[in-house]
């Protein structure tokens, strides 16, 4: 049993166009080093982290969990997507108790601007609807985040509601299987 009911995990790697989803490894450490170490990848996610402490706390096989892709481009790690629980403590909600399943998505500012989080987003969803028919996710981002808001609009997120938290405005969208994505 996993975190978001009997799927199985890891799931066979899932290619798209020009992407590769798939099961971290140890070549992956650097890359993720970069991703939570980079200023420009924390702007809109509470600040990147000292590049010393992410090399101390990061595992040598980062990422062995359910519900995280490595995105590879062309033989390279270029970012992350996560499918998660939405923790009922947190704001924004679909549900009164909360749990709504959760997209999330990083990626290094080299692959920015180039359609990757929409197209690894979208072959993640489709991998969850098709394990979880009918069963909507959510995906929260700041306002200020443009670039993660017309992701958001690409993948067919429709708003539910804006909050502030983190000390900024919120936007908490919603996806249902069947939803034209990417």
């Amino acid at each position: 049993m996993n975190d978001l009911g009997t799927i199985t995990w890891p799931p066979a790697p899932i290619r798209t166009e020009r992407l590769l989803l798939r099961e971290s490894d140890a070549r992956d450490r650097a890359a993720l080093i970069e991703l939570f170490a980079s200023p420009e990848v924390g702007t809109y996610v509470g600040g990147a982290r000292p590049r010393d402490e992410v090399e101390r706390t990061m595992p040598e096989v980062p990422g062995q969990r359910f519900g995280f892709f490595v995105v590879e481009h062309d033989g390279t790690a270029i970012g992350m997507i996560t499918l998660d629980r939405r923790d009922p403590e947190r704001r924004g909600h679909i549900r009164p108790e909360g749990g709504e399943p959760e997209l999330g998505y990083m990626f290094l500012p080299q692959a920015w601007g180039r359609g990757y989080a929409a197209e690894a987003s979208a072959a993640a969803l489709d991998w969850f609807a098709d394990a979880h028919p009918g069963e909507p996710v959510v995906l929260s981002t700041q306002t200020a985040n443009e670039a993660s808001m017309r992701v958001a609009a690409k993948l067919g997120f429709t708003e539910v509601e804006r909050f502030e938290d983190y000390g900024a405005e919120q936007w908490l969208g919603v996806w249902f299987p069947g939803t034209p994505s990417g």
